[in-house]
């Protein structure tokens, strides 16, 4: 049926066009036990990302497939998806910077972030070492903020180039490894708290006996600088709030969306969305099972009315989510891991009532997405070793 659809939906676009008509959202380890033999899952003839690459984009890309005629709306008919770079080990958290007209990333495993810059596509290490960093964004007033995976806390650089710890603990416990973090207009901060980071790859694992750790096989100081080490788990996943004045605030628990990873508002601010993906190391608890969840966001800043927004299935095909992004009309982008089951990792788009209007497919599975540029109508897409981006037609609704 996607076949189909896709083509009928290229169709009456076309036709709209002619008329003159304008025909105008897991973690490495979470691939799938059993493969699916999927359907139309690459373009034919298979295309090259390379910079040397043939045209293949005449119209609508390719690699664009509607499920819902509204998706056509969303995207923007004569523009390719790019690969503007790769090199990476594991590409997260992408942020752009509206002054500096600069894209942020992390490259986790290699503890750094990188710089790719609008003005003619030139690609730097912005800082190392980062402390594992994996999701990034600019606040309300430019700053930046990072989730550290090696000293499991939340950072934000200021203005006049020093960095401050924003959140490390929570009653007294140090966290897991903040994952993802999204900035509010009253000022606040909110940032989720997986175990990814309590391993060797992509941080340090727990001293010995912690449970990434249980019987202190690993030495977690080996390549670390002093003071690295010493960290074991404590606390279950959870979702936070850091207040404008400093206080954390627990306001999603383990029960509510276990092991939660991307996180973003609605352009309102009224619902927040967390993807809860798989079991980290050393999981004690139940685990996530790849779905997002929709929270309402009450005045007090409390979540209620947590529900599934979405399993991320597709065809049959599990569509794990990680990093999020909202675009102005509601719409809700997510990256897609699925895994073995290629041509259904990149990015999955969502209608704010749960229906899926299409996918953007990559040659990689797509860890985290941001909108950007100087018109924030760009998406960019930090996709496993890679860095993609496509323009659309929408904009994103905040900031980095």
């Amino acid at each position: 049926m996607e076949d189909r659809t896709n083509r009928l939906s290229r169709r009456r676009a076309l036709g709209a066009l002619g008329a003159g008509g304008a025909a105008l959202a897991a973690l490495p380890a979470m691939a799938q036990s059993t493969a699916v033999e999927p359907r139309s899952t690459v373009s034919e003839p298979r295309r090259r990302f390379d910079a040397d690459a043939p045209p293949n984009v005449y119209f609508w890309d390719p690699d664009m497939v509607a499920a819902d005629d509204r998706f056509w709306g969303l995207m923007q008919p004569n523009a390719p998806i790019q690969r503007l770079w790769t090199g990476a080990l594991w590409a997260e958290g992408p942020a752009w910077n509206s002054v500096g007209k600069f894209l942020v990333w992390s490259d986790i495993p290699n503890n750094r972030q990188l710089r790719w810059l609008d003005e003619d596509g030139h690609v730097s290490t912005f800082r190392a070492p980062s402390g594992n960093s994996n999701g990034n964004t600019f606040d309300f007033q430019g700053r930046q903020l990072s989730c550290e995976h090696l000293n499991r806390r939340v950072v934000r650089y200021e203005l006049d180039g020093s960095a401050t710890v924003i959140a490390s603990d929570f009653e007294g416990q140090r966290f897991n490894s903040p994952n993802d973090v999204v900035a509010h207009p009253d000022g606040s901060y909110w940032f989720t708290d997986p175990p990814y980071g309590g391993q060797l790859y992509e941080g340090a694992p727990d001293a010995a006996g912690g449970p990434s750790n249980p019987d202190g096989l690993f030495d977690p100081t080996l390549g670390q600088p002093p003071g690295i080490g010493d960290f074991v788990r404590e606390m279950e996943t959870a979702t936070y709030r850091v207040g404008p004045e400093g206080t954390v605030t627990r306001v999603a628990s383990e029960a509510d969306a276990p092991d939660p990873n991307g996180l973003c508002f609605s352009p309102d601010y009224r619902t927040l969305y967390v993807a809860s993906t798989g079991r980290g190391p050393g999981d004690q608890g139940p685990g996530g099972e790849g779905n997002i969840f929709a929270f309402d966001v009450g005045d007090d800043n409390t979540l209620s009315n947590g529900r599934v927004f979405t399993d991320c299935v597709v065809d049959g095909v599990k569509c794990g989510p990680d990093g999020l992004r909202c675009d102005v009309q509601g719409n809700l982008w997510a990256s897609s891991n699925a895994g073995r089951n290629v041509g259904y990792s990149g990015v999955t788009v969502w209608a704010p009532d749960g229906t899926l209007l299409g996918r953007i497919r990559l040659p990689e599975i797509c860890g985290n997405v941001c909108f950007g540029g100087p018109k924030r109508n760009r998406l960019f897409m930090a996709a496993s070793q890679s860095l993609y981006s496509v323009y659309t037609g929408t904009q994103g609704a905040a900031p980095a």
